[in-house]
């Protein structure tokens, strides 16, 4: 349990309600440009990020259309990133802690429970899918784990050799997690750049067996599109780039705090993104371009290419170094949001490590190896929370720079007074409130009602955008037809601090 705040002359009273250690202004903020990079490193560099590049390769595009793509999709998410973060740096308070100033004191669980329940599902899943590439190094090396290895033998859908790689990784993120932001950001610093080291001697490795002349950046498998028919999967392409970062770019205000400056957020944003991502696309589509040649066939997952090479020591290294890469994106995406998320639902009973373990054993009481597998319940459970996302980014971005006009009064973030600045109507912003519902439900019928009618998919491409332009508009209209958000005085926070 954290202590309560007292007020002193110069730590002012925050009411316990409201504050622990980890949700209080921060008074050092140390990490640089190298520590923005590596945290996007770490995000890109997953199983599941190998397969997302790999997998708009394979569209039916031109070459130079993917790179386009990819290129308009990052730089897109790079411009909303530098919008995100410079909110909580410049105040030093995380995403929850940062909503209340939009959605009111007790207002801001809404976002950050939506936020929370949405990680716990895709830690789950991540540490499933990296249990079951460890699983495939750990029969590569020992052959006689097989017999463990077979469903019908395990308990709830689960083989017993699938909750050994699951309980392992499940410990490991733990232990990382359980050591703080520091121990998160020295894993990462270092998990990232590792991954890089691998995949270039993976592809070196894979381009001298197949000869150059073999590799093609063409991964297209279905026919050519003409220019105008591949215009709608160009912007599908784009779309889904978004959509995969749509998570960690809600909540990116839970690592810009640490930031020293707003200036070296903005070039660890552009080396770790469109610099970054190119790059690791590029290494993607060579490295599975030459799996055609060498082994006979397409290979867009990491871990059964590394699998099918006949040196031991390059398979295990490689195979760990992947797994490695899952358990970090999984740590900075779904583990940290919501030990911050769940902890500022009740500051002084739930700390910050404590929100996390919830998320931990949270997950595994979803038994995500079902539940991923069922694509009617994705649908259902993520689609209508995913959809969400959207608008609480639109209406976040609308509250701070629209509304607020980047003025934030950080002490009044504290104060369950009813005379307080973010009291607002029993503690909530009824304007917020309204502005979730009327753009939630659109994005949210955008997401399931084509996968209920079989036809129309492609609007679930956009329905991040239409969350964040829908919530970003009507957030700004209901506080201009009837404003809540007080802008007048001296803030604590203008936007202009470092």
């Amino acid at each position: 349990m954290s202590t309560p705040q007292t007020s002193t002359e110069t730590e002012p009273f925050r009411d316990p309600r409201l504050a622990n250690a980890d949700l209080i202004p921060l008074k050092e903020q140390k990490w640089g440009s190298y520590n923005i990079f590596a945290f996007w490193m770490s995000d890109v560099h997953s199983v599941g990020g190998y397969v997302t590049a790999g997998s708009l390769f394979a569209l039916g595009l031109a070459s130079w259309q993917v790179l386009v793509a990819l290129i308009v999709g990052i730089v897109i998410v790079q411009f909303f990133c530098n919008l995100v973060a410079k909110p909580s740096q410049v105040t030093g308070v995380p995403y929850p802690v940062m909503n209340r100033a939009i959605f009111g004191v007790r207002g801001a669980n809404i976002p950050a429970i939506i936020r929370g329940v949405i990680a716990i599902a895709w830690y789950g899943v991540q540490t499933y899918l990296a249990s079951q590439s460890l699983v495939i190094v750990m029969l590569k090396f020992w052959p006689g784990l097989a017999p463990l290895a077979v469903d019908a033998k395990g308990f709830l859908g689960l083989s017993a050799l699938g909750y050994i790689a699951y309980a392992i990784l499940w410990v490991a993120q733990g232990f990382v997690f359980w050591h703080g932001m520091e121990a998160i950001k020295r894993f990462v610093d270092w998990a990232g750049p590792a991954v890089y080291v691998v995949m270039v001697m993976l592809a070196i490795y894979l381009i001298s067996q197949a000869g150059w002349d073999h590799i093609s950046l063409n991964l297209s498998t279905g026919p050519t599109l003409d220019f105008g028919a591949s215009i709608p999967v160009m912007l599908s392409a784009i779309a889904l780039v978004v959509s995969y970062f749509s998570g960690p770019m809600l909540n990116f205000g839970d690592f810009s705090r640490y930031a020293k400056s707003f200036k070296s957020i903005k070039k660890g944003n552009f080396l770790g993104l469109p610099i970054n991502f190119l790059f690791f696309s590029l290494l993607t589509v060579l490295t599975a371009s030459a799996t055609v040649p060498v082994f006979g066939k397409l290979i867009t997952d990491p871990i059964e290419t590394v699998s099918k090479i006949d040196v031991p020591f390059a398979t295990i290294l490689g195979g760990l170094t992947f797994v490695t890469a899952t358990v970090g994106i999984n740590i900075v995406a779904n583990f940290i949001s919501p030990a911050f998320d769940f902890s500022h639902v009740n500051p002084q009973k739930i700390s910050w490590r404590m929100g996390g373990m919830i998320a931990a054993v949270g997950s595994v009481l979803l038994t995500p190896w079902n539940w991923y597998s069922n694509p009617t319940a994705i649908q259902w459970s993520l689609g209508i929370l995913g959809a969400l996302i959207g608008p609480l980014f639109g209406i976040l971005i609308a509250g701070y720079y629209v509304v607020s006009k980047q003025k934030v009064w950080v002490d009044e973030m504290y104060t369950m007074s009813t005379t307080g600045r973010y009291w607002f109507v029993k503690g909530f912003n009824p304007n917020a409130v309204w502005a979730t519902v009327i753009a939630g439900v659109p994005s949210i019928l955008s997401s399931i009602v084509p996968t209920l009618l079989g036809q129309g998919q492609w609007i679930s491409d956009y329905s991040w955008f239409i969350g964040c332009g829908l919530g970003f508009a009507a957030f700004a209209l209901l506080e201009r037809a009837r404003p809540r958000i007080d802008v007048t005085g001296v803030a604590d926070s203008d936007g202009t601090k470092h």
